[in-house]
């Protein structure tokens, strides 16, 4: 507690100047360039320019040399002038081709978000789905006719929909607490994948920004502020599946910009019974520059989705042949939702390294999901069909406060800290029993939830010689309040609870080339608000404890590699299972493991990138043998290669693995592992493009979801408990024509 005393007081400190470079960094058609690296090769002093292009750096002298960088622009180096010093440093950088060279360790913290980006810019997602699939080491897997969020495999989680990642869009949240279906749950696919600009993620608890769900990691999609062309692309291919995306400039000028995007996306996937998905996607998006200390953004977008689902199918009947691997014991499946969204930005500069950054948004989301996952365990003479449906409305916002150049006496650091909100007002969240998504036979569990959490955060930066260390403070409040209609008075209970996550990073500058860090911190992940009531508000906000060791290094200026060894321990938690509508307790649990990636770009035309995750994750409350965590995967890996240039020929392949797991307990029951590689082939002259895409390449027999489950089939006198799954899309072909003007 001293600790944080003494931060507090250097938080208070008066700002000075010291000696200072000051300058502006754009394009050539003159638009700001915004988190561009500004990197003192003389001192290893650093940092980034502003939503203006505006940048300061500390302690610079005459003959120092720095260097200027942003993915997408070729780097500059200049030898620092008095002139510089007084009149200021005006750049402009010239557009290039991604490439690793323009990436320099030790002026970011975030060296992993920009190799990704740079995978994200030579190999683009294809669909929302690809999107997760970025982030080094996370695995997803669809289960329920393309509309259902993914489930999400991290660092020997298996997340579900969302649990253990804290999932956002430019601040946004995507992950539902106390969902219908379950904690955490996070659909992306109200997000045109052609509008991403950047994916900022991070792994472990250690992000003072981050809160409820950061755990396993986080994950951030930037969009982007403006497009720099218009585009029309037409997609179509097997299994009647037809994509039309649109994404045109509104406004195109150097201090203000907008443009709208849409997609509509039709399939009726590879299942014997047609899925019927349909979804479509409204974005429009505008920036200005408010004055010349001001940067504005507002996003509003719409997006809808319906669908037929086969559901997860059990081994036994495709054994026994009574139906293929994409058939259905259970057709009737499906469902339908939807999210509209405003979101604000304001970034407002004060000078001297200040500046105040405030986001606010707003959604309204419906969800309606049929499942059996059981089929006649329960109701043997109509089945064991459940609906899941919330009426949601979710508002919030925060705000930041960042100095970069805060003194005390003659030390400099940087400090930021912060203020939000969340509000989720989910009305009529229920679990019913019914019969081919027409009749409500039952209502299990029906209700109102009202959550809110408000948080603080404080986290500096001090700098000494190579090394800098970063404690950060956050705090979180909860009040949780349930309303069940299911009684027959009035029953609404509520708790409140308060978490304190600590955070401790150091990182060591070992060459401008060599990066080496340790992180520290406790997360949390809030329990669903009927657990909350049901356990009366006790162990409501377990606890995760995170360490990290690791490099990143570039031994040429073409490769980066990187490493680390991690451990997480999760404190005892109660879980909803929203598909039975029941409290399930689990023990604490530990998971250790190691992470090594490599990206290597010979030339301009060619790349190439592996990541591979090793985790033992275990219960530390059961015996040996019967601790394992069903279906905590051990060991993936992903990679690919790009060829070609913008024109002419060019092509990607890459693979994704994750090895067989245990679906239950003690391993007696296990899910197969699988390896599956996709192609892309493209030919581009001049504004046309035309491309082939094939997912599975080599056509595998791949189970893409897999649970341990007890179920009964119609014609079965005792139930049985087996693997049920969903299969994994065969050969799948596509075409498209892009046309951009």
């Amino acid at each position: 507690m001293k600790y944080f005393i003494w931060i507090g007081i250097l938080l208070g400190a008066l700002s000075i100047n010291a000696q200072q470079l000051k300058g502006t960094l754009k394009s050539a058609a003159g638009v700001p360039l915004e988190d561009a690296g500004i990197f003192n090769k003389t001192n290893g002093k650093h940092n980034h320019t502003n939503a203006l292009g505006e940048f300061v750096l500390e302690d610079t002298q005459i003959n120092d040399e720095v260097s200027f960088s942003r993915l997408g622009y070729a780097s500059k180096t200049t030898t620092i002038t008095q002139a510089h010093i007084q009149n200021g440093l005006n750049l402009v950088l010239e557009e290039s081709s991604i490439n690793l060279d323009q990436i320099v360790l030790t002026s970011d913290k975030k060296v992993l978000t920009q190799l990704v980006d740079v995978d994200l810019k030579q190999q683009p997602v294809k669909s929302s789905q690809e999107i997760l699939r970025k982030v080094p080491g996370l695995i997803i897997g669809q289960h329920a006719g393309g509309g259902k969020a993914e489930q999400i495999f991290l660092r020997g989680f298996d997340v579900d929909h969302g649990t253990d990642v804290a999932i956002t869009v430019d601040g946004m949240p995507v992950n539902m607490v106390s969902h219908a279906h379950g904690q955490g749950y996070a659909d992306l696919h109200f997000v045109i994948p052609e509008t991403i600009e950047n994916v900022d993620f991070g792994k472990g608890p250690f992000y003072a920004q981050q809160g409820n769900f950061n755990t396993a990691g986080y994950v951030d999609l930037g969009l982007k502020k403006r497009l720099n062309t218009n585009l029309i692309s037409l997609e179509a291919g097997q299994f009647d599946t037809r994509r039309l995306l649109g994404m045109f400039n509104v406004l195109d000028g150097q201090k203000q910009a907008a443009y709208l995007a849409s997609e509509v996306y039709l399939t009726n996937g590879p299942v014997e019974s047609p899925q019927h998905f349909n979804r479509i996607n409204i974005l429009g998006r505008y920036n200005t520059q408010l004055a010349a200390d001001a940067d504005l953004t507002l996003t509003v977008s719409h997006f809808q989705s319906k669908w037929d689902a086969s559901g997860q199918i059990p081994q036994r009947a495709v054994d026994q042949g009574l139906i293929s691997r994409f058939g259905a014991i259970d057709d009737t499946e499906g469902g339908e939702t939807s999210r509209s969204n405003i979101m604000l930005r304001h970034k407002k500069f004060l000078g001297n390294g200040k500046s105040w950054q405030t986001d606010a948004y707003v959604s309204k989301y419906d969800f309606k999901l049929f499942s059996n996952f059981t089929f006649f365990l329960e109701d043997p003479e109509n089945g064991d069909q459940i609906m899941q449906e919330e009426d949601r409305s979710l508002l919030g916002a925060s705000t930041v406060f960042k100095n970069s150049m805060a003194t005390l006496g003659n030390s400099t650091f940087e400090y930021e800290a912060g203020l939000g909100f969340r509000y989720d007002n989910v009305d009529d969240v229920a679990l019913s029993r019914t019969l081919n998504r027409k009749e409500i036979l039952e209502r299990l569990a029906y209700g109102d939830v009202d959550e809110t959490n408000a948080n603080a955060f404080v986290a500096a930066t001090f700098t000494s010689g190579k090394f800098s260390f970063e404690p950060a403070l956050r705090l979180d409040y909860f009040k949780f309040d349930y309303v069940n209609k299911l009684t027959e008075t009035y029953d609404n209970k509520g708790q409140e609870k308060l978490a304190f996550s600590p955070k401790f990073n150091t990182i060591f500058n070992a060459t401008e080339n060599t990066q080496l860090f340790v992180k520290t911190g406790i997360g949390f992940h809030s329990n669903d608000a009927r657990v909350v009531v049901a356990n009366s508000g006790e162990a409501i906000l377990p606890a995760a404890y995170g360490v990290d060791f690791g490099v990143i290094t570039k031994p040429a200026k073409n490769l980066v590699l990187n490493a680390t060894l991690w451990s997480l321990f999760l404190d005892q938690e109660f879980v909803y299972v929203g598909d039975a509508g029941i409290v399930e307790p689990s023990g604490k649990t530990r998971r250790m493991g190691v992470e090594l990636g490599a990206r290597y770009q010979p030339t301009d035309w060619f790349y190439v990138y592996t990541d591979a995750n090793y985790t033992h994750a275990r219960s530390t409350e059961e015996a040996d043998g019967e601790d394992y965590i069903p279906l905590a995967p051990d060991f993936t890996a992903v990679g690919g290669l790009s060829l070609g240039r913008e024109q002419g020929f060019s092509g990607g392949l890459n693979y994704r693995y994750i090895d067989d797991r245990a679906a239950n307990e003690d391993n007696s029951i296990v899910a197969e592992g699988y390896f599956v590689t996709d192609a892309t082939l493209n030919y581009s002259t001049q504004q046309w493009t035309f491309g082939l895409i094939v997912e599975n390449l080599f056509d595998t027999e791949w189970n893409e979801t897999q649970f341990a489950t007890e179920s009964r089939l119609f014609n079965e006198n005792n139930p049985v408990e087996e693997i049920h799954f969903t299969p994994g899309t065969p050969f799948y072909l596509r075409g498209k024509i892009t046309y951009q003007f």
